[in-house]
């Protein structure tokens, strides 16, 4: 079963409609985010994409990411509740809300409007190079469990 397509129109639309049925106090079906941390949480996948603003994992944590991590990120099937997350993605600060709701839905636009091509064999920043379907789970598998978490 394909994952729904990150890169089409329809899918980037449906998503940002989703973020946008989020409030400053729409609360966590499960979790320990707010919703706004959330968001930043969901913006770090882009950063790491589009800006240098996270060091790169060393050779080591970049293999045990490669060989055993990266299969459960960039495959098909949905993430558990609860799951660890990764030092760079704990967000702990208070966030503002309209700005992480706006940085993350630029973000989404972006990679839309870019498309498949520019992401087929782009180097990941933990995994190494992925192919388009890679970074289109990844992508929409992430954003996907959050807003579920968060009941949109």
């Amino acid at each position: 079963m394909a994952l729904p397509n990150i890169f089409s129109v329809s899918v980037c639309a449906d998503m940002v409609s989703r973020i946008n049925r989020l409030n400053e106090n729409t609360p966590a079906l499960w979790g320990k985010m707010n919703v706004s941390q959330m968001l930043a949480h969901c913006c770090v996948t882009y950063e790491m994409i589009f800006e240098n603003k996270h060091a790169k994992p060393n050779f080591l944590l970049r293999f045990v990411l490669k060989n055993f991590i990266k299969s459960k990120v960039v495959g098909e099937e949905p993430y558990k509740q609860g799951g660890p997350t990764a030092p760079q993605f704990l967000i702990t600060n208070e966030c503002d809300f309209e700005k992480e709701k706006m940085r993350l839905i630029n973000y989404i636009n972006k990679v839309q409007q870019l498309g498949e091509a520019f992401f087929e064999g782009k180097e990941s920043h933990s995994f190494g190079v992925l192919n388009k379907t890679e970074w289109n789970n990844m992508m929409y598998k992430h954003l996907n469990h959050h807003l579920s978490q968060f009941g949109v």
